[in-house]
């Protein structure tokens, strides 16, 4: 548990320090390797064979890869596990992605802030007003919050870096693959089940850690009724709880390839503002303390106990 600890302490640290690697990021180049071998896959198999072919192919090498490196050598799998919680960890890009928002939206620069939504959502920005622009750049935080922090340190705690290797490929490929469209509605069906299942736990756990840190029976109320009503069954207790602790109003209508989506509503309270972007950031922050806490306690009380037994 100390060596977790150690672990946990130093990923997060390199990712406070270093942020998003700006060149040769290892997701882009998976990115390309799971394109590859979609075109070798898609339609040459049926939809779901083909999909599960392709998960597998895609995913499980670089898996595979993670535990021979902790077989090979304790301290090169000590390296390794650092290293790839760094790699899944997005806490730092996240904070960056919202800040580059927050600041021309709280200026009234209404043409940057849609342009820097824009890389972080997959709505329709365009004719975002302030709100519109704030409401997403909040929602993508707290969704974000599960998919790149929460989620990568819960796997991280359960089996490591392979867990959060495993974790990390899983979400990216729900992102390329994940979509009820012709293309990827049987094909990537895999992708979107396996990414349910890898995030049913660090979701919810995601929601409680925004309950307690925020405004807490807002935040419960909210995640016990509006968290049915949305279609994903990870992203609305998520952002059902976060908009209730920050107590803001979310969802609502947003435009998707060209079509508008009537969304449930989510939280309550006033529309989101900048200071509602920079809340969001500050609450995943103290979400990973918490975590942090809870992980050294636990250490602690394992030592104790363990020193004990030992008398």
């Amino acid at each position: 548990m100390i060596s977790l600890c150690v672990k946990l302490v130093s990923g997060i640290v390199i990712d406070r320090l270093l942020g998003e690697p700006r060149r040769y990021h290892p997701l882009v180049g998976f990115g390309r390797w799971a394109i590859w071998i979609e075109g070798r896959l898609h339609g040459r198999l049926p939809g779901r064979t083909a999909g599960i072919a392709a998960w597998m192919l895609a995913v499980l090498p670089w898996v595979g890869l993670a535990v021979a490196l902790h077989a090979a050598h304790p301290a090169l799998g000590w390296i390794a596990d650092v290293g790839l919680l760094y790699f899944a960890l997005g806490a730092q890009s996240l904070a960056q992605h919202a800040e580059a928002i927050a600041k021309p939206l709280a200026a009234g620069d209404l043409d940057a802030a849609r342009k820097r939504v824009g890389w972080i959502v997959s709505r329709d920005t365009r004719a975002l007003d302030a709100t519109g622009i704030a409401r997403a750049g909040t929602e993508s935080v707290l969704e974000n919050g599960n998919d790149a922090v929460f989620g990568a340190l819960f796997w991280f705690c359960v089996a490591g870096g392979p867990g959060v290797l495993l974790f990390r490929l899983a979400n990216t490929l729900d992102a390329m693959w994940g979509y009820r469209n012709e293309r990827y509605l049987h094909f990537g069906w895999a992708a979107a089940r396996i990414d349910d299942v890898l995030n049913w736990l660090p979701a919810r756990l995601t929601a409680l850690t925004y309950a307690i840190l925020g405004r807490t029976r807002e935040a419960l109320a909210c995640w016990r009724s509006q968290a049915p009503t949305w279609d994903s069954p990870n992203a609305g207790p998520v952002m059902a709880a976060g908009a209730g602790a920050l107590g803001v109003s979310l969802g609502g209508p947003a435009i998707y390839h060209g079509r508008e989506e009537q969304r449930p509503p989510l939280g309550g309270g006033p529309a989101p503002d900048a200071t509602s972007l920079r809340s969001a950031i500050a609450l995943v922050r103290r979400g990973v303390l918490l975590w942090l806490g809870v992980v050294a306690l636990a250490a602690v009380v394992v030592t104790f106990v363990g020193a004990g037994g030992h008398a």
